[in-house]
């Protein structure tokens, strides 16, 4: 060889070894993260032969031997959420605040998208969510959701508990959060809880090789003291639903409730999430429910443990615990506090008050050893149940997902198909939509949330996969789509852009126009004060019909109910879409609704009042009607006032009868009544117009089914909800005017009937709640309710 041969091999040795270095240390910190957990409890050869490392013992033996190993100042840095590590027995700090209300969201601390998963799937918001009232759609945006927590688990970017799904009922329009909830109707929000928290906590992953998801394997998750995927919690326990209004803020509220309404309008969803869903978490609210903190509430903390069977921790909201002393003056000093709280049942303080000043609580006597003990033995018992305990998470059962299990195409048509479901038609005169695409010349899109997708998410929300906004989504059906934002931005406090809106829509064959809310109206912490749409979007509309060709189509986004009583009545804007958040396959949703290649069935989860019902305190919890007071009631099924759209409204591209086809005309109580109330004409007597709840033997053989044929009228296949109301006797007084006991969605083919069930359980769906809190169900005629049609049956002693 040559010596300038050896030179440049040389040169080229040394390039090498220094680029080798140079690239080494993030090689090194690629392996890293790849690396899922390297450091987990119960990892051998050192910190394998504890006793709570033993999986064949029951939880509860485990859960007690860890906490008996941990001395006091160990103990009490566990009562926050970012839980410190434990050296001595190698267990690694955990942070048990992990966001996915409708997909895997950054607002808490154990999210984090900077790392091999830097995105996830974003699902429409869950009020969207809930107007497809569809219970298996529901159950497999659980599913999917928990599927991306543990993938992103596995590579250290979430934990395993997560604070969703947010249950509180939609009780006033102005509320900030009420898009993140299933709506204002109890079953419904009980249905979706149940649903969620059973997709999401992993039923998918139960009974063998049949399950939903397609992944095979033994019988591993037992139920709500048994194994868990992932642990979800219910919130926020309870009556919580102001942000921040008039002179009232969520951190200082006291919701005044009646026991008729906590029993019959706040509690039932939180009853299902834990009794039928099994939740392994409960969040109490900041608010006070009758003068007590909700986090000092350890009546309904029993109640949940001991009536609804609840077996897990709860949690409370973010700082929720300083708040009792520093926003609403309860306590005398911050140790009374942490004592109130722990006393009651609280587990586990999002923030740092227990972790600051229980050492000063158990020092003055306030607090004992044993009430840690207590909060202590259910925290690690969920941990148990989701197998952190049981050695290296990589070979478990969920240590395959990964990065190509999140964001994956299945994950992504689910979203699109929730968008679709959802989307609510509310006004569609002369059959003006669907369009048809071969015979729009061009297409005119207006509006500042058209065109941009941070805005389709709603609150609560992470990095979507691959979002498209609402223009890239109709622009894909006709070429010559022009935009203009006519305002700047939702608040829409100036008329500069107007010209140009005009102009784009006068040039266009029709004319879309994007109208309603974002969280710069609506979110966390920030209630409305008006139900009309924000700033001068009223105008712009107008203006924009004014000018356009033919009659537009008005497209409202936000979670908030709005009164557009002037679009409802005005021939110039032809149909009507809420749309909600529909997260990142909005775009691709709305236009195929708007283009006929989906026939739209969503059906609203809320009322929209009109502007008047501002003049309503919104502090006011009651749920019924008061003439006396001129106080109108809430929601459906006590309001009494005017509405621009109703609770279940929702238009469809065809028509659809109903025909009941199987319904009892009577049912006997008599062999069903407990022995000491048998006695027929003791009862007459006594009683002739009810029966207490808990005087039924067994409610299981009360239960009947609706028969109900629906039939399409009209040339489009459609996916349909059926939704089935009752009244009761009009004797009870404070009954609802009706209430929604059943509904489901089938597919129907068009001019063709389809068939359906649906199952009542007259103990819970035909009774109703008196003054006192007491369940009764109702004695004498009954109607059975389906879209105009009735049908009356009697219960009988």
């Amino acid at each position: 060889m040559s010596d300038q041969w050896r030179r440049l091999f040389l040169l080229l040795k040394i390039l090498t070894i220094f680029i080798i270095f140079s690239i080494s240390p993030s090689i090194t910190t690629q392996t890293q993260t790849q690396t899922p957990h390297p450091e987990f409890p119960c990892k051998p050869p050192h910190h394998s032969s504890y006793t709570f490392c033993n999986t064949s013992l029951p939880i509860s033996t485990r859960a007690q031997s860890l906490v008996s190993l941990l001395t006091l100042p160990q103990k009490i840095q566990q009562l926050c959420n970012n839980a410190t590590s434990i050296p001595s027995l190698g267990i690694p700090a955990f942070e048990w605040w992990s966001e996915s209300l409708h997909g895997i969201a950054s607002n808490g601390p154990g999210v984090s998208f900077n790392g091999l998963i830097p995105s996830a799937t974003s699902f429409p918001q869950v009020l969207l969510t809930a107007a497809s009232f569809n219970r298996t759609l529901w159950f497999s945006i659980g599913s999917a959701i928990a599927v991306e927590a543990r993938a992103m688990y596995n590579v250290g970017q979430a934990g395993l508990t997560f604070w969703a799904p947010n249950i509180n009922i939609f009780r006033d329009p102005r509320w900030g959060r009420g898009q993140e909830t299933p709506g204002e109707d109890p079953m419904v929000a009980s249905a979706y809880a149940v649903e969620f928290v059973r997709g999401f906590q992993g039923e998918n992953w139960r009974g063998g090789g049949n399950r939903r998801d397609g992944f095979g394997g033994k019988r591993v998750l037992k139920g709500d003291d048994g194994e868990l995927m992932l642990s979800a919690c219910c919130k926020h326990f309870t009556a919580y639903d102001l942000e921040n209004w008039g002179n009232f803020s969520r951190y200082s509220f006291n919701a005044e409730v009646s026991e008729q309404d906590l029993e019959d309008t706040y509690q039932p969803p939180f009853r299902s999430c834990i009794q039928e869903g099994k939740a392994s978490c409960l969040m109490c609210s900041y608010n006070q429910v009758n003068g007590v903190p909700s986090c000092a509430r350890r009546d309904l903390f029993q109640k949940a443990r001991i009536d609804w069977g609840f077996k897990g921790y709860i949690a409370s909201d973010c700082d929720a615990v300083a708040t009792i002393y520093e926003y609403q003056g309860y306590v005398k000093a911050p140790e009374d506090a942490v004592a109130l709280v722990l006393k009651a049942g609280m587990d586990i303080n999002c923030g740092t008050y227990l972790l600051r000043n229980t050492q000063q609580a158990i020092e003055q006597g306030k607090v004992q050893e044993e009430d840690i003990d207590r909060a202590l033995f259910n925290l690690f018992s969920v941990q148990l149940r989701l197998r952190l305990f049981d050695g290296d998470p990589a070979k478990g059962l969920f240590g395959k997902l990964g990065p190509k299990d999140v964001c994956t195409k299945k994950h992504r048509t689910l979203a699109l198909e929730a968008a679709r479901q959802g989307i609510v038609l509310l006004k569609n005169d002369k059959k003006f939509l669907p369009l048809n695409k071969n015979c729009v010349a061009s297409l005119a899109i207006i509006g500042p949330a058209a065109n941009g997708t941070s805005r389709l998410g709603g609150g609560y929300t992470g990095v979507p996969c691959n979002p498209k906004s609402l223009f890239k989504g109709l622009q894909k059906y006709i070429q010559k789509t022009s935009y203009a934002a006519g305002c700047f931005d939702i608040p829409c406090s100036s008329d500069d852009g107007f010209h140009e809106a005009v102009q784009v829509a006068r040039e266009a064959d029709f004319v879309i126009v994007v109208a309603g809310l974002d969280l710069s109206q609506e979110t966390e912490d920030l209630d409305r004060v008006s139900l009309f749409l924000p700033g001068k979007q009223m105008a712009l509309i107008s203006a924009v019909a004014m000018a356009s060709k033919r009659p537009l189509v008005l497209v409202l986004t936000g979670g908030g109910p709005l009164d557009v009583s002037f679009a409802k009545e005005d021939p110039r804007i032809a149909s009507i879409l809420w749309i909600g958040y529909p997260g990142e396959t909005g775009g691709k949703a709305l236009a195929e609704v708007i283009f006929g290649e989906f026939n739209p069935g969503g059906r609203l989860p809320m009322t929209w009042y009109p502007e008047s019902f501002t003049s309503v305190p919104m502090n006011d919890m009651s749920m019924r009607a008061d003439p006396s007071l001129g106080y109108p009631g809430r929601t459906y099924r006590f309001y009494t006032g005017d509405m621009v759209y109703g609770f279940g409204h929702g238009l469809s591209y065809t028509n659809y009868t109903y025909k009941f086809i199987s319904v009892p005309n009577k049912l006997s109580l008599l062999g069903s009544i407990k022995a000491s109330f048998s006695n027929k004409t003791q009862w007459k007597r006594e009683r002739l117009d009810y029966i207490h709840i808990d005087e039924v033997a067994s409610c299981e053989e009360l239960k009947f089914y609706a028969q109900i044929s629906v039939m399409n009228n009209g040339d489009m296949d459609g996916s349909h909800v059926i939704m089935l109301f009752s009244r009761v006797p009009a004797m009870f007084r404070g009954a609802p005017q009706k209430q929604l006991i059943g509904f489901t969605r089938v597919h129907t083919v068009s001019y063709k009937a389809a068939e359906t069930s649906i199952l009542i359980d007259p103990c819970k769906h035909l009774s109703i709640v008196n003054e006192s809190g007491t369940r009764l169900l109702p004695l004498g005629n009954h109607i059975l309710m389906l879209e105009g049609l009735e049908h009356s049956f009697s219960i009988v002693i």
